[in-house]
């Protein structure tokens, strides 16, 4: 029986993917195999020696200690994708709202309550004070072409703009998600000297904390539109005002709110909505879902922040035990592991070995039950993190 903490509401379709019999779920509960987590911060909590892997119910994982989790031997997931759709149409909202004052419009007419018959001739004769362009013709800038980054670029497409893309990571998967008129650019300055709009959808990281701060407004067009809906962290609050009030920055739309962002009026905060759907909520509950069994129940790893994507296709043979291994990413590791399990009389039907980083991390399956000293034996090898047994 696995045992599943979790530490946020998790959307109960989810939740329904464990199987009951072989899962027990809940908010509290001692000594869990793994956690489920959206926004809670787990930088502070102490976490039991049982934990074998975290999975979040989104993509960013700032909330998460990954050197420390990794130093451990927990694997660490994300769901990459899964809410890629409702953080796309909040952009598109932003690109929209930062053109069209429509936030500003609607509190205006507001106050024309109470006017009766007067209304619709004042509202013509003040809708001039909210003016604003269209997107068709503009160019948008985007930074970041990964799941999210590609959908946004793809749909401005269908928008009418010129659409200028930036990521010097992009994988073979994601280009070809991209429609061919999206162009590509060749420096991030050449991204922003041309762009009218730019949005940024890259991880936070100690590498792009303040990744847009007044250098890179020096490049940009005056006027110009930025959307963030990535993390607040990327933008440095005191560069992006100071560029609104030299005029470089006509609005500033932000999905983090900020109490020096809330008096500019030319800066609109949400309260971090972009994947508050019921749809996003269920997609990265289902995956994260997916994840946690696949690792508990297979040793797979996909979509990890800190753990080798790795896999055996085979299912772990009746009888037999697969293992994995979790450990320093240093040579010889691999041929310590067969010498104990040979010592052992234990024959190998199938062995993965794959590293990311500092870290190594194996699946070897072996016929028969391993036993306890064997185990121990491995466990004890220098360089070695973790060591974890599934029985067939």
């Amino acid at each position: 029986m696995f045992k599943i903490q979790t530490l946020n509401k998790i959307s109960p379709k989810g939740l329904n993917n464990f199987p009951r019999e072989t899962y027990e779920v809940a908010s509290s509960i001692p000594d869990p195999d793994g956690i489920l987590v959206r926004s809670q911060d787990m930088h502070n909590l102490k976490l039991s020696e049982t934990v074998k892997a975290i999975a979040r119910a989104g993509a960013g994982v700032n909330n998460i200690p990954i050197q420390e989790m990794t130093d451990r031997g927990i694997a660490v997931f994300n769901t990459p994708g899964a809410n890629a759709n409702a953080v796309k149409e909040l952009v598109m909202l932003g690109l929209l709202v930062a053109s069209r004052p429509v936030f500003a419009a609607h509190d205006w007419v507001k106050t024309l309550a109470g006017k009766g018959d007067e209304i619709p001739e004042l509202a013509e004769k003040g809708k001039s004070q909210f003016v604003g362009p269209e997107l068709r013709g503009k160019t948008l800038g985007v930074i970041g072409l990964g799941a999210i980054g590609a959908m946004v670029a793809n749909t401005a497409i269908s928008f009418g703009m010129d659409v200028i893309g930036y990521d010097p990571y992009l994988s073979v998967a994601a280009a070809w998600s991209l429609d061919r008129q999206v162009k590509h650019a060749e420096t991030l300055d050449s991204l922003l000297s041309k762009a009218d709009y730019i949005t940024i959808h890259i991880p936070q990281t100690d590498d792009t904390k303040g990744f847009l701060n007044a250098d890179k407004f020096k490049t940009m067009k005056n006027g110009v539109r930025i959307i963030n809906i990535a993390r607040g962290g990327l933008v440095v609050n005191a560069d992006i005002l100071a560029a609104i009030e030299s005029g470089k920055v006509a609005v500033f739309v932000s999905d983090f709110s900020d109490d020096e962002l809330l008096k500019n009026p030319n800066v609109i905060c949400l309260p971090h909505l972009g994947a508050s759907t019921p749809e996003a909520e269920e997609n990265c509950a289902e995956m994260a879902v997916a994840e946690l069994r696949d690792y508990l129940e297979r040793g797979t790893v996909k979509n990890s922040v800190n753990f080798p994507k790795c896999s055996i296709d085979e299912p772990i043979p009746v009888g037999g035990t697969r293992l994995c291994i979790s450990h320093k990413n240093i040579p010889g590791m691999v041929a310590r592991f067969t010498t104990i399990l040979g010592d052992a009389k234990l024959n190998i039907n199938a062995m993965v070995n794959q590293n990311k980083g500092e870290l190594g991390y194996n699946l070897i399956d072996v016929e028969g039950p391993v036993q306890e000293v064997t185990l121990r034996a491995l466990a004890g090898i220098e360089n070695v993190i973790k060591v974890r047994p599934i029985f067939g």
